[in-house]
């Protein structure tokens, strides 16, 4: 029998609640008021007394209203269908509501129970299986959607029998299997699991040993995300965080996109829904859409559906990375769940740690992070979800505590810089202060030596100590004029001004430029390092000034030119002949 409980309290979305029975903490539970039913979250146990957070609005709340808690916790529902179709944080599929707005107490199922898939069996009868074994197959757009045992699915089952090729819906039986109390359990393409549970379908989570390929030079070339890896995106307003994350999303090397929009102003959000089915994927010419879904809850909308939906759009990537495919997960902005979080830890009066954040919050956020990885499946294929999040400290101040929180827990660091993004040197990554991990692990630099070019990290390494010799150089230059610095202090600024315009800049509304394969930057970059290793006999600061000017010139055409085409091997020998000139 479920256990009921009246309000006894409301401070905006949290709500006491004194229950005539047990309780469990993230226990489901709906409201009755005025005969509609809101769906809220326990999150505080004490006694007989439940504090829950509501996902709606309570206004018109009262003391008194009816409570049904529900024994299980909030939870997504998996299967095909997930692809090109957008959710709110409690998964409400955004296409099918009635109206421009989802109606409180309005929840729309998430999967199309009525739609049938063409079915293929994977296992046979007798085959011994566990949770997350493949059982058979179905294609979901142009990807191959497996059809697994239940992850809450415990101990060895024995397959009975599976369904013939052919087509079934979600909710049509595809498998007996008998469990090792002798007993049948019917399964079907569709399963449920709790979001704030990581998924533990796989046999072993080893570390990262190669990067995953997004095509934008300033993260590949010198700062590398690890597939499987972790990264956060930080810097104000206006420097370009979710058009960076925009270009990871559509060239980056993965079989799956999520985008989980947590709080995003209501602009920001139409831009998604409009931009996203019109972009075509460049790796395979159809629409990005197809292999994208998207997880959206706008700023106006409460706190405890913020922060739902991060966990509902990393429970989807677990879903698919056990089907062995690469997925990428695109978060903006956490520093909006944390902010959230913040909310519902005031509002309870918790202790609060810096900034009035939760004391926890970097146990929260580390944990929320260790849920991406590269797995090994129980069938010895690989799988991977790989997360990066964006971050919006106020004022663009980097040592606030979502940040200082994040860094511990992510392994790539791209401090986005008002200053460039103010000089419209996009992608706005400062080169500096920004940084990979993953380029210290053995694996990954025995990774980058052996499929880029030998010597390829201490290339990298070596960039790096160009810009910050040309940063310095700079800075001196600002203080003590163009005169009053030596010749070489006017070369290593202008050297790095090189790297700067030809590696790090990046026109992301070129066709040719917006996607740069690998094997182009290590061209390009190898290339530059030749130029930057050259000693120039310049007789003043303006013949050095109008040499790489020209030299920055030409080297951008060639960005924009494709790779050994014509025009490419034109530029390439006007560089020559101005090398060859030494001035």
């Amino acid at each position: 029998m479920k256990t009921t409980g009246k309000v006894t309290g409301i401070v905006s979305n949290l709500v006491t609640v004194l229950a005539d029975g047990p309780v469990s903490q993230n226990e489901i539970c709906y409201i009755t008021t005025g005969g509609t039913k809101l769906m809220a979250e326990v999150i505080k146990v004490n006694g007989k007394t439940a504090a829950v957070q509501v996902f709606e609005s309570t206004r018109g709340l009262k003391n008194g209203d009816l409570v049904e808690f529900e024994d299980r916790m909030l939870e997504a529902t998996l299967g095909p269908g997930l692809l090109s179709n957008s959710y709110d944080g409690l998964q409400n599929d955004l296409t099918t509501m009635t109206g421009t707005f989802l109606k409180r107490g309005e929840y729309t199922k998430p999967l199309d129970e009525k739609k049938k898939w063409a079915f293929t069996p994977i296992a046979a009868a007798g085959d011994k299986v566990i949770a997350a074994d493949w059982l058979g197959e179905v294609k979901e757009g142009w990807l191959p959607h497996k059809i697994m045992v239940p992850f809450s699915f415990k101990g060895t089952y024995t397959v009975k029998s599976v369904a013939e090729p052919g087509e079934y819906t979600i909710l049509d039986t595809i498998a007996v299997l008998i469990d090792e109390d002798n007993e049948e359990v019917n399964v079907t393409m569709c399963q449920k699991w709790p979001v704030k549970v990581a998924i533990k379908g796989y046999k072993e989570k080893p570390r990262p040993n190669r990067i995953m390929e997004t095509g934008v030079r300033t993260l590949d070339t010198l700062n590398p995300i690890a597939e499987g890896g972790t990264g956060f995106i930080p810097g104000p307003f206006g420097c370009g965080k979710t058009v960076l994350q925009h270009a990871i999303a559509k060239q980056g090397d993965a079989e799956v996109i999520v985008m989980a929009a947590c709080g995003e102003r209501a602009n920001e959000v139409v831009e998604i829904f409009t931009e996203f089915p019109e972009l075509i994927d460049p790796h395979t010419g159809r629409h990005l859409m197809e292999r994208t879904t998207i997880i959206c809850n706008t700023s106006n909308m409460p706190v405890a559906a913020r922060e739902a939906s991060v966990y509902t759009a990393m429970t989807i990537c677990e879903y698919y990375r056990a089907m062995g495919l690469k997925v990428l997960l695109l978060a903006d902005s956490t520093s909006r769940w944390a902010q959230a979080l913040r909310e519902m830890s005031n509002r309870m009066e918790e202790l609060p740690g810096a900034d009035a954040f939760p004391v926890d919050l970097s146990a929260i956020i580390s944990n929320f992070y260790s849920r991406a990885g590269m797995v090994i499946l129980n069938n010895g294929k690989t799988g991977s979800v790989t997360f990066i999040g964006t971050v919006s400290p106020a004022g663009g101040n980097l040592k606030e505590p979502v940040t200082e929180s994040t860094k511990k827990a992510a392994r790539c660091f791209y401090a986005l810089e008002q200053n460039r993004a103010d000089q419209k040197r996009y992608p706005a990554v400062n080169p500096i202060d920004s940084y990979s991990k993953y380029l210290e692990y053995p694996e990954i630099q025995e990774y980058l030596d052996r499929t880029i070019a030998p010597g390829w990290v201490k290339k990298v390494e070596e960039t790096k100590f160009i810009i910050r010799r040309g940063k310095e150089a700079s800075e001196q230059i600002n203080i003590l004029g163009d005169d009053g610095v030596p010749m070489s202090y006017h070369e290593n600024f202008w050297k790095s001004e090189l790297i700067d315009f030809i590696i790090l800049q990046q026109d992301a509304f070129d066709e040719i430029d917006a996607l740069c394969p690998l094997e182009r930057q290590k061209y390009m970059l190898e290339l530059v390092l030749d130029i930057c290793h050259k000693e120039f006999n310049f007789e003043d600061f303006e013949a050095c000034r109008r040499f790489f000017k020209e030299l920055i010139n030409d080297l951008r055409q060639m960005n924009y030119s494709e790779f050994k085409g014509e025009r490419f091997n034109e530029y390439q020998n006007q560089i020559n002949n101005l090398l060859s000139n030494g001035k």
